[in-house]
């Protein structure tokens, strides 16, 4: 009897294991994301939203009248594909304008350079800066010079991004355009260079989000196109000095406001309880937004118009957000996400985004592993395959706009896109709507839609869990 019990009392977790591990979306609900999957496929309508607001509101910088428009373009089309509410948040930021962008070489070979401010900089105060340049091979570098390594002269960080299919080569020469201005400047810099964050070689540099940090001098920042990069490291490499003029007329100007804008499509059982999916609705301005994030936009609010349309809708509800300026900041998301309590976190079973552009997808992951959920996320997985999707467990992450939910505990999706030629356009004048295919959005919004209603229809849980900060010392 003792060896029977014991016995049995072994068997215990594995009974136990085996029935949290069972699938648990039923056939109905996997038919349905299939016939959600071939309508998408057939014609999601995405393209003619991107077309609409890169055509009729374009670049849509956070602050600008571009941001004003596109908030009152995302509300109309929201409530024109069939969402059953349409709401907005006030977002607040610091409201900043760029203005006109000069640069050239004075010697020892005088020779105009293409260049952009990068966002937040401060400007040249209306005098142009006349500096020699000093270069460094990465912001590391830059970081391990002496005090005064740059003192009166211009920091020039010649860092070039690597290619990569999931954009791997973005985190590392991302951060010399976030934190190199304040780096400079604590090495005595009046100025700072960069080459572009990007993977082209167009003549056309790349802007981006900087932040000067506190205690240093707020010295102006730009980058530089890449074919302009090269030849300021050529002029360099004759070991002559080289002396540039940059002048920039940008700044910061009081605050603005824009707004996120949500759309639900309501749950039938537990409206209460969302699956969040969207994009973020503004753009830098010197494109007009296409890829980065008109797409996103499109893609995540058709996948939801989609929902919407069938016959009945999904256990739970399905909230689209546009989020509002997450080029300058992620400010958007940082605002929706303390906006919710703990016990709002748990009501979001899962999250997922779409800011990578407009090239297919091809891979799926998530952070929802407890062995409730690992089945349906299966059976998610299974669902996602036809269109070429491959199951990637430990790969992925949140995404900029779902990070800081997912830094408050809610689980996660991750729907992999083909950056490979991203960042050839991201953050320049070239990204506009020839760089996006009708036929490739089609299979996003086909994910998107797949992945949002077999959340909502399913039980099991993703795991989100309020993430409590650690007790101060």
């Amino acid at each position: 009897m003792i060896r029977s019990a014991l016995a049995l009392l072994l068997l215990v977790p594995f009974a136990l294991h085996a029935q949290q591990a069972s699938p648990d979306l039923s056939d109905d609900a996997l038919a349905v994301a299939a016939q959600l999957r071939e309508t998408a496929l057939a014609g999601s309508g995405a393209y003619a939203l991107v077309e609409s607001l890169t055509t009729e509101v374009g670049p849509r910088m956070a602050g600008t009248p571009g941001d004003v428009a596109a908030v009152a373009w995302a509300k109309a089309a929201f409530e024109r594909n069939g969402f059953d509410t349409v709401s907005t948040q006030p977002v607040t930021f610091p409201a900043w304008r760029r203005g006109e962008e000069r640069a050239a070489v004075l010697s020892p070979f005088p020779q105009p350079l293409h260049v952009t401010a990068l966002g937040l900089s401060d400007g040249t105060g209306g005098t142009p800066l006349q500096a020699e340049v000093v270069e460094f091979e990465s912001l590391q570098a830059l970081k391990d010079a002496p005090a005064d390594a740059a003192r009166g002269r211009i920091a020039y960080v010649s860092l070039r991004m690597e290619r990569k299919r999931d954009g791997g080569g973005y985190g590392i020469a991302g951060q010399a355009r976030t934190h190199g201005a304040g780096v400079a400047a604590s090495k005595g810099a009046v100025g700072y260079l960069l080459r572009s964050i990007g993977t082209d070689s167009d003549r056309l540099p790349h802007t981006g989000m900087q932040r000067y940090p506190d205690g240093v001098a707020r010295i102006p920042a730009a980058a530089l196109s890449n074919p302009d990069a090269d030849l300021l490291s050529n002029m360099l490499r004759r070991g002559q000095p080289v002396t540039v003029q940059l002048e920039l007329d940008v700044g910061t100007q009081g605050e603005a406001t824009s707004y996120n804008v949500i759309g639900e499509i309501r749950g039938r059982e537990k409206p209460d309880e969302v699956v969040i999916i969207g994009g973020h609705l503004d753009s830098w301005d010197l494109g007009t937004g296409a890829i980065d994030d008109a797409a996103g936009v499109a893609i995540t609010m058709r996948a939801g118009a989609l929902i919407g349309a069938l016959p009945t809708p999904p256990k739970r509800t399905i909230r689209v957000i546009a989020f509002a300026n997450e080029e300058q900041g992620i400010v958007g998301a940082k605002t929706y996400a303390a906006a919710q309590d703990d016990a709002a976190i748990v009501r979001h079973r899962i999250g997922a985004e779409s800011d990578f552009g407009a090239g297919r997808i091809y891979g799926f992951a998530t952070s929802a592993l407890p062995a409730a959920s690992e089945a349906t996320v299966q059976q998610i997985a299974a669902a996602l395959a036809p269109l070429g999707i491959d199951y990637l467990p430990g790969k992925g992450g949140a995404g900029p706009d779902i990070g800081p939910m997912a830094q408050r505990g809610m689980a996660w999706g991750w729907l992999a896109q083909d950056g490979s030629d991203y960042f050839d356009y991201h953050h320049t004048a070239n990204d506009t709507l020839d760089k996006v295919d009708a036929a490739a959005l089609d299979q996003q919004v086909a994910a998107y839609a797949v992945f949002a209603y077999l959340a909502a229809e399913s039980d099991a849980g993703f795991g989100s869990t309020p993430q409590t900060p650690p007790a101060a010392d």
